[in-house]
């Protein structure tokens, strides 16, 4: 089992490395953003390996940071995700806007590599929420929710979400409404609106949001404790 390799970059491809280690070239398949901070060939480089082995290859992935390497396995825990699908996905996301979407339970960052679609990145976004926090490295200060909330949503955005918590929902379901309805209608949206919107979303329809109205009456009341509360 090989589990880093350093040497000489040789060549380089769309979707792969050559490096000569001793006289020994190992084609090593990369992210692209892995490949993009690699020095041209005659340089000298350093990467993470995951081995896999088959009975007709034997494949090496390669990372230059040990967090691309932890995200590509678990990536591959999920149905209908392989290796080059997992390659795909940290080639457009690093391991922070990973934990962020994963967080967020937002499918949109994920269906820009190629071979995700809508369906897939639901399945990823849904069946590794509960997964993410065991990456301590990942995660080491806080929640996933709060890092991911203080980096994506403004303070109106935030609010929004402190009124939905504050109205019984579960900080995870109010992050993702809110960051649902602050990307389908622009970051500008009036706080009101923003709670609506995330009523409606965590409703799961216009229909069901028919109730809500009276909830979302007591709305302002209870923000207005927010800020209060984070201060504590």
């Amino acid at each position: 089992m090989i589990a880093k390799l350093r040497g000489t970059v040789d060549s380089l491809a769309e979707d792969h490395v050559v490096l000569d280690v001793a006289g020994v070239g190992y084609l090593v398949y990369c992210p692209s953003r892995t490949l993009a901070e690699l020095a041209g060939p005659g340089g000298q480089a350093t990467l993470l390996i995951e081995t896999h082995m088959r009975e007709d290859h034997i494949h090496l992935y390669g990372f230059g940071d040990p967090l691309d390497r932890d995200w590509f396995r678990l990536l591959q825990t999920v149905q209908g995700v392989g290796a080059r699908v997992a390659l795909a996905i940290l080639s457009v996301l690093g391991a922070s806007a990973m934990a962020e979407a994963i967080a967020a339970q937002d499918k949109a960052p994920l269906t820009q590599a190629p071979g995700v679609g809508a369906k897939l990145a639901s399945r990823i976004v849904a069946e590794l929420k509960d997964k993410v926090p065991s990456l301590a490295a990942l995660l080491s200060a806080g929640s996933a929710v709060e890092r991911a909330g203080a980096a994506l949503l403004g303070a109106t955005a935030q609010d929004a979400v402190s009124a939905l918590v504050n109205l019984g929902y579960r900080r995870a379901e109010a992050f993702g409404a809110v960051a649902a309805a602050a990307r389908e209608h622009g970051p500008d949206m009036a706080l009101e609106d923003l709670i609506r919107t995330g009523l409606k979303e965590l409703a799961g329809g216009p229909k069901e949001l028919a109730a809500a109205p009276k909830e979302l009456a007591t709305a302002p009341k209870e923000l207005a404790t927010a800020p209060k509360e984070r201060a504590k």
